[in-house]
């Protein structure tokens, strides 16, 4: 893997997320001798669950806790001596940014501004340090029919969700111009694939067309994603850390358009393979539903720049993406109705009644 930096002891907020697990899974087995700490406030979508193959690794330590506490975050990088910083907490649902902007601005602004100051009084501690904010194409608002979202594209965002993630964005960037802290920033596609918090498309669409519930597609359907394979985002993710040139932005993408009613249809006609329902039943349950507020019609990547400088490019096709993801909701149906039931939060209460550590 091109790059130089080799880091020693890293910090992962939002790892009990579904991003951030999949990376602490990836990760953490790859890189033996490097400790991974995981700072996560389980609210509703962090759950350790998704963290059993490595929870009780020697080199892995969970600290429940906010990113906004700043007492702890430089608590943790002196205990540790941490020498890089992968900021994955955030609020992340659109629909929910809608209905509360204010903990999405709480969370994502307020919370990065806290961990780059506490990262960048800790910086000089270490032989070398790396911040790496994990941020998402939305920043970028919406496109037309034609062209890509490059690292150059003007930051336009359209919801408080994305407004929130572009501060944050902004905010590392003068991190870096201001006080050299050395800085990386990753924006993403769609992400997909397995401990997907089942508000998502297409996660809900697999769960729906269990229960046989009504599909929602939000206005004609003909919104367009590029969609990204979670495990290719880790691997983008470990690529950037290492190789990357402080102060830059990569663009992480599929290479994977897909308008909306093309994925739930997709999802439908491969649910009633494995279910062994009539072709075309669960289209049936597709239901159009009044657009979301803002939503914005296209958004595709251009990573060329991740591929030409480190190297990196999806290797998951999304037939065999799409075909692997149902295949592990369907097998990992325990999990699906503890998350949807909210019995893991209920536990999570009571065993983290104040804020403390595992």
């Amino acid at each position: 893997m091109p790059g130089k930096f080799q880091p020693t002891s890293i910090l992962v907020t939002g790892g009990a997320g579904f991003i951030g697990s999949n990376f602490i899974n990836h990760f953490l087995p790859a890189n033996p001798g490097c400790r991974v700490v995981n700072l996560d406030l389980l609210t509703y979508a962090g759950n350790l669950k998704n963290l059993t193959a490595v929870e009780k690794k020697t080199d892995y330590r969970f600290v429940h806790g906010d990113v906004c506490d700043g007492e702890l975050v430089r608590r943790i990088l002196d205990e540790e001596r941490i020498d890089a910083v992968l900021h994955f907490a955030a609020e992340s649902h659109v629909d929910r940014s809608i209905t509360g902007p204010e903990i999405f601005v709480r969370t994502n602004v307020l919370g990065t501004q806290i961990l780059l100051e506490a990262s960048r009084e800790h910086a000089g501690k270490v032989r070398n340090f790396r911040y790496l904010q994990v941020s998402t194409d939305e920043v970028y608002g919406s496109l037309g029919a034609e062209g890509y979202f490059t690292e150059e594209t003007p930051l336009a965002p359209n919801s408080p969700y994305s407004a929130s993630k572009a501060g944050a964005d902004l905010l590392v960037r003068a991190y870096f111009e201001t006080f050299g802290l050395p800085t990386l920033n990753t924006r993403c596609s769609n992400n997909y694939g397995p401990y997907h918090f089942p508000e998502k498309l297409i996660p809900l669409m697999i769960h729906n067309i269990m229960e046989e519930k009504p599909l929602p597609v939000y206005g004609d359907g003909l919104n367009v994603r590029d969609w990204l394979h979670v495990k290719d985002h880790s691997a983008a993710i470990e690529t950037v850390l290492k190789g990357g040139k402080p102060g830059e932005i990569f663009n992480i993408g599929g290479n994977n358009e897909w308008r909306n009613i093309d994925i739930v249809n997709l999802v439908c006609d491969l649910m009633d393979d494995r279910l062994k329902r009539t072709p075309g039943t669960s289209r049936k349950l597709i239901r159009f539903v009044k657009d979301r507020p803002g939503h914005d019609r296209r958004y595709a990547i251009d990573a060329s720049k991740l591929k030409r400088e480190l190297g990196w490019e999806p290797s998951y096709t999304f037939e065999r993406g799409i075909a692997e993801t149902i295949d592990w909701y369907l097998s990992h149906q325990e999990w699906v109705a503890e998350v949807v039931s909210g019995a893991y939060r209920q536990y999570y209460r009571e065993q983290y009644a104040e804020v403390g550590e595992q």
